[in-house]
């Protein structure tokens, strides 16, 4: 036994003996008083061990938020009689694979809270019930799912079906999960039981497994499910299929089970059955190859669980603007026979450790995020599955450079069997795929030849290599003064670090795949180049950077492009993303909208809401118009969107250009800041936001002659003036007085802006135009961001802020950085933001030129039930903003 094994094993026990979860610094203090026993640990040992330990015990979760129609509880009353076999397999599975304790308690509780929403699988008649789990990307929601068999398993379902996405790479990766955490072998040796090793829960005990028709290397098969003659009703342990989400695939199921199962004189099958939907808002109309075969998966979902007198659907998602809130036309027929949960609808809260969008995105200058703007030659956004890649551009050399250096470092931490992953996603087409695929695989062997030859030698004459030097002036840029090494210390690591790593194209048409579990004892090293194989539910273990350059933004395709989202437990510091700042500003808007929806959630919870209502909240929702519009207008020119602005922060995005335009738009400013100053509403320097300035109880028709003078750009959907107006003049008790922030900047500078157009002395806040080549409009950004964070703050008392931040703190403890909609949550009154803008680049010299007028709103809740108002969708207007869709249509992906 090493002296490393035998301080983990000491430490392990003392900390194991203790009647409370350690702290960090117990943790520690443990360590160092054994090490003088184990001469032969090292400090970085040392570290990664508290770390690892840290990991165990100290990372913390919040109960999930749940909500339900009025149901009688089961669960409780039926424990006593229930044999917890298959879950206490896999409990003790994740707890001996190093799930942190308090995440093991969470996840005891929460997949009884979500099979107790289930039907009692021994209460006879027919029965059916519909339900959702919403989880974060890449946050566990797979471990989730799992111990939701495992524990219906326990309690008498019959048959569980695993629907696993689109693609065959992630059923396969979705069976060997199951195989390890609920079957208890490697299906891919074939479903019979003579000669079979334990995996995973079978090592735990192996009285009893259940049955599997589906293998690790093989979907569904209906020749060979019949070759076996067996019924489900004759079957002694529960059943489990995992299932691509195919036509195919569904319908020879379907066959088969109606034609070898049902009973004799009728088409259902008695057994109890739980359909587990993951990637669920895949399962319907709103993304795919095409619109009637989606409609076509959805239709045989629904008649699989017609098939079963007593069946249970539970799908499972990270992006609840989901079909299955969105379709109905009708919201009387929301709750209808479609996936819609309208039984209960549960929230997953992620652990401590989660290094998810907060993480990423959060902040004025993420150290995460990296901008892409060298791309557009090399590798454009849109581009035909014939373009020729004739190198690649260098911010992707720069993300394979930093993977490389990321991976040195982790060596030095001791990381060195650990999985490593990058990946790029910058075309759906497999035969650019394969271009870049190779491009980046010669580029890395030439960083090896280097490092082979030069990287063993002293740091000048080593960074007189052009590779070494360019390795030298990325790990400067992203690492030096954060990472734990010097660039000497790096550079003697660089040859092991590149010398394993492998370029794989992952896609439909390629032999490469992503078998982790075959490399589990010294890690895969691996550079992962694919389209939606790489974007829907596919892990890439140990993903340290990734680079995307996908177009598409409707909304759950874009999110769940979001790989890079996880657990980086010992190398978060690490991770980079490179991505345009266009697409930076929509992950940005999405995580944002997504919290809000949880947040709402919660606050349903508080006072006993449905599902239902949840549904309306969400289907109302501004963000919707993204899944909705584009799937249901067809082949007409316009679609009316409902939507509710409750509790929203809309802004004109996008400006006309015409001159005289942007005249008519200062006249509207200067006449609201000259009727506001005749009413002796004088407005006054506004303390809690730079240079602008504030007045306060505005009377409603001000705003509202300032909204109507506005010309608004069609391109800017949310402003359009009519909408808003109409939603202002509904609610005069409730908006009938504004705050109005007039805003501008404390910091001048020769090149700035000043302008007296409102009466008094304003310094413009500069924005850069987001589009400069379109000369029909200006975008506020590339991101399309108008004001600055935290601007709705503005016109609270001290009071009102704190309460926003500590309700935030409670449920986000340590996060320091608050999200304006935390202030929005707690206005009595309206907000109205009038900005005078410099168009430019930053050091560009605007002192001569003319502002451009943008406006904001912040609404407050409303007391009243959630009302809508209807906007008018172009289609010309739909795909100017979201473009063509932007699926894998490639025949062969």
């Amino acid at each position: 036994m090493t002296d490393l094994e035998r301080l983990t094993l000491i430490v392990q026990t003392l900390l194991a003996n203790k009647p409370s979860p350690p702290t960090a610094a117990e943790i520690r203090a443990e360590i160092a008083a054994i090490r003088p026993l184990c001469l032969g640990v090292t400090d970085d040992q040392a570290e990664t061990l508290a770390l690892e330990f840290e990991t165990r015990y100290v990372i913390s979760i919040r109960p999930a938020a749940a909500l339900q129609d009025p149901f009688t509880p089961w669960l409780d009353r039926e424990r006593l009689t229930i044999d917890p076999y298959y879950w206490a397999r896999y409990r003790d599975l994740l707890r001996d694979k190093g799930f942190p304790r308090q995440v093991l308690a969470e996840l005891d509780r929460d997949t009884d809270r979500i099979v107790g929403f289930l039907e009692n699988p021994k209460k006879p008649g027919a029965w059916d019930r519909r339900g959702m789990v919403i989880g974060h990307v890449q946050s566990g929601k797979t471990a989730n799912y799992i111990g939701v068999a495992n524990k219906a398993a326990d309690a008498g379902y019959r048959v569980i079906i695993i629907i696993a996405g689109i693609q065959n790479k992630l059923r396969d990766q979705t069976q060997r999960r199951v195989d390890e955490g609920f079957i208890g072998f490697d299906t891919a040796a074939g479903i019979q039981t003579a000669g079979r090793s334990p995996l995973g829960v079978g090592g735990y005990d192996l009285r009893r497994q259940p049955i599997s028709f589906t293998t690790a290397t093989r979907d569904f098969n209906r020749a060979f499910a019949e070759s076996l003659s067996v019924r489900l009703q004759d079957l002694g342990e529960p059943v489990v299929l995992v299932i691509k989400k195919n036509p195919h695939t569904l319908r020879n199921l379907i066959d088969w089970l109606q034609t070898h199962n049902a009973r004799i004189g009728t088409d259902t099958i008695a057994e109890p059955m739980l359909l587990l939907d993951d990637e669920a808002d895949n399962a319907s109309i709103n993304i795919g190859q095409r619109i009637d075969e989606i409609s076509t998966i959805n239709g045989l979902l629904r008649r699989l669980l017609t098939l079963f007198e007593r069946s249970c659907y539970v799908g499972y998602t990270a992006t609840p603007f989901a079909n299955i809130f969105v379709d109905p036309d009708d919201e009387d027929d929301m709750v209808g026979d479609d996936l819609f949960p309208r039984d209960f609808i549960v929230c997953l809260n992620a652990p401590s450790n989660y290094f998810g969008p907060e993480r990423v995105f959060g902040g004025a200058r993420s150290p995460v995020v990296r901008d892409v703007e060298d791309h557009r030659d090399l590798l454009p956004m849109s581009h035909s599955k014939d373009h020729v890649v004739t190198e690649l551009p260098g911010s992707l050399l720069d993300a394979v450079r930093a993977f490389l250096l990321a991976r040195a470092i982790r060596l030095m931490r001791g990381q060195q069997d650990a999985h490593d992953s990058m990946l790029v996603n910058a075309s759906r087409f497999v035969a650019v795929q394969r271009q870049i695929r190779n491009e980046i695989h010669d580029r890395v062997r030439q960083i090896e030849a280097s490092c082979r030859i030069n990287a063993g030698r002293p740091v000048q004459a080593a960074l007189r290599d052009p590779e070494l030097a360019a390795l030298h002036r990325v790990f400067r840029e992203l690492y030096e003064g954060t990472a734990d090494q010097e660039w000497e210390a790096v550079q003697s690591r660089l040859y092991e670090s590149v010398n394993p790593v492998r370029v794989m194209e992952i896609n439909s048409r390629s032999a490469d795949a992503l078998n982790y579990d075959d490399y589990s004892d010294v890690g895969l090293k691996v550079i992962a180049v694919g389209g939606m194989s790489l974007s829907r539910g596919l892990t890439l273990e140990g993903l340290t950077v990734s680079y995307v350059l996908r177009r598409s933004l409707m909304y759950d395709t874009l999110f769940q492009m979001g790989r890079w989202f996880g657990y980086r437990d010992g190398y978060s510091d690490l991770c980079r993303v490179w991505m345009p700042q266009e697409a930076q500003g929509w992950y940005e808007h999405i995580a944002e909208s997504n919290d809000e929806l949880r947040e709402e959630l919660i606050r349903m919870q508080r006072i006993d809401a449905t599902p239902r209502d949840f549904g309306l909240k969400v289907r109302s929702h501004p963000d919707a118009l993204m899944v909705t519009a584009r799937n249901k207008m067809g082949s007409s020119r316009i679609h009316k969107v409902k939507i509710g602005l409750a509790s929203q922060f809309v802004e004109t995005t996008i400006l006309h250009r015409d001159s005289g335009v942007l005249e008519v738009n200062r006249q509207a400013a200067r006449g609201l800041a000259d009727q506001v100053r005749e009413m002796g509403l004088a407005p006054r320097p506004a303390t809690q936001r730079g240079g602008g300035r504030l007045v306060q109880d505005v009377p409603v028709r001000l705003v509202d002659r300032f909204l109507a003078a506005f010309r608004n750009h069609p391109g800017s959907f949310m402003t359009e003036p009519e909408p808003v107006r109409r939603y202002i003049s509904d609610r005069p008790e409730e908006l009938g007085r504004w705050d109005v922030l007039f805003a501008g900047v404390k910091r001048e500078t020769t090149k700035s802006l000043i302008t007296e157009l409102l009466g008094f002395r304003l310094v413009c806040q500069r924005r850069e135009d987001g589009r400069p080549e379109d000369e029909s409009m200006v975008m506020v950004t590339k991101k399309q961001r108008v004001a600055s964070r935290g601007v709705e703050r503005i016109g609270l008392t001290p009071e009102q802020r704190e309460t926003a931040r500590e309700k935030y703190r409670q449920s986000n403890p340590g996060v320091d950085n608050f999200p304006d909609r935390i202030y929005r949550a707690e206005r009595t009154k309206p907000l109205l933001i009038v900005h005078l803008l410099a168009i430019g680049e930053e050091d560009e010299d605007l002192s001569s030129e003319l502002p451009f007028v943008a406006w904001s709103l912040s609404l407050p809740r409303t007391s009243r039930p959630e009302q809508t108002v209807a906007y008018v969708v172009n289609r010309t207007w739909l795909q100017e903003q979201y473009g063509d869709d932007d699926t894998d249509d490639d025949p062969d992906e």
